[in-house]
């Protein structure tokens, strides 16, 4: 599924190329296949190209945000964040690399929930997460 028919985002700053699977307002799966040519890998290092880990949490956001948007208590709603707990980087991204995607809300209320997010590189975890968010009108 494209997450353009879910959530707002849209390029430079869109992070999920593809949906794989999702329960509404329960979780779901995607992932980001880096292609090397992204406009942060000039920067991010010279000489070393590395995903910054922030854009790492938010790809598991844009996720999470996807499986929020599919619950249809939040449809025409849109997720912000309200905050990042306990993210760890485990190991580095690549460019090349394909990040797997994987959220759970662990928490849905009207104005808001909680959600776990991991990313993977070949089967390793390369960052974990616990996203604070609230739901607002657009």
């Amino acid at each position: 599924m494209d997450p353009k028919s879910i959530i707002p985002h849209r390029p430079p700053f869109l992070f999920v190329d593809e949906v794989i699977s999702i329960e509404p307002g329960k979780g779901a799966k995607g992932f980001w296949k880096l292609t090397g040519e992204e406009w942060f890998f000039d920067g991010h290092f010279p000489g070393r190209p590395t995903l910054p880990g922030v854009l790492m949490v938010e790809a598991l956001a844009q996720l999470g945000a996807c499986a929020v948007l599919q619950d249809e208590r939040f449809a025409g709603k849109l997720p912000l964040f309200g905050g990042i707990d306990r993210a760890r980087f485990r190991r580095q991204v690549l460019p090349l690399d394909q990040l797997d995607l994987e959220i759970s809300m662990t928490r849905l209320g009207s104005k808001g929930g909680t959600g776990t997010g991991r990313a993977l590189v070949d089967g390793q975890l390369a960052a974990e997460v616990d996203i604070l968010f609230v739901v607002v009108s657009m």
